[in-house]
């Protein structure tokens, strides 16, 4: 079995795309930015931001995959699933800086772990990716998602075609907001009528970042038709399954949407 963890990325100068987490079948073998298997796998997407993006939004710090949002659920799911990186530009994805500093324990165990390293070097184009391969699709975090994936042609089809499969689709934090463009069978919003998380309004408040983004993800799950829920306090644990649909609300959820996605694929 195999699973694969992105994240998106933006710069003032450049978007990148988030990996994605794919789990396949034990018969399977492995391949590309994380392992590969052929019965289960789930992929997670980073798109471009468009020129209007990058002009808008240039007094943002640079942006990148939020470490710990990739780092804790691939320790979930690795000795179980071989995981695939895909990006938009392909190998490497840079990883947020902010996050470096902030969770400094995560720096040896993942950015200086070999087989981390092989697969971020080998990280497919998001536009690689093929939806058969893989049984799931996981979104790390960052502000990247909210500038580039959440419009980003290439990551709308993709998502789509992960959830229209009946494959999981995942996203944590910011993640959620490359998942706003998706649609089901009938052409609705994959949020419509289901319930989900992402990093609230309150936590963009507190980070202060409401100016720094085109949208609020809390604010446009509701307007989607979603029910957004959210933990108690600021920075409290919480994830959503409702179905194929799993979503974690912010950095501290990272590892139990590992485990609700391994759940999930385990069923």
């Amino acid at each position: 079995m195999s699973a694969i963890s992105c994240s998106s990325v933006y710069k003032p100068q450049e978007v990148f795309r988030p990996p994605h987490l794919s789990r396949t079948s034990p018969n399977c073998t492995s391949s590309s930015p994380q392992r590969l298997v052929q019965h289960k796998h789930c992929p997670s997407a980073s798109s471009s931001s468009s020129i209007r993006d990058r002009h808008a939004y240039t007094h943002l710090p640079t942006q990148g995959w939020y470490l710990p949002e990739a780092a804790h659920p691939y320790y979930v799911l690795a000795p179980k699933y071989d995981i695939d990186f895909a990006a938009p530009g392909g190998p490497n994805p840079p990883v947020d800086a902010g996050s470096v500093a902030a969770f400094q324990a995560d720096v040896p165990k993942f950015l200086e772990d070999p087989v981390v390293k092989a697969k971020l070097a080998s990280a497919k184009k998001l536009s690689d990716v093929n939806v058969a391969d893989y049984d799931a699709v996981f979104y790390p975090g960052g502000h990247g998602p909210v500038l580039d994936l959440a419009t980003d042609p290439v990551n709308v089809k993709l998502a789509s075609d992960f959830f229209r499969a009946g494959k999981v689709t995942a996203a944590v934090c910011h993640g959620p907001a490359a998942l706003v463009g998706a649609t089901d069978a009938n052409g609705d919003s994959i949020l419509k009528g289901r319930r989900a998380t992402a990093f609230s309004d309150a936590e963009e408040e507190a980070v202060n970042k409401v100016k720094d983004v085109p949208f609020l993800v809390e604010a446009r799950i509701k307007e989607l038709g979603g029910t957004y829920e959210k933990a108690a306090e600021l920075w409290g644990v919480t994830v959503v399954v409702d179905g194929i649909l799993i979503t974690g609300q912010n950095p501290a959820s990272a590892h139990p949407i590992g485990e609700a996605i391994d759940k999930a694929l385990s069923a």
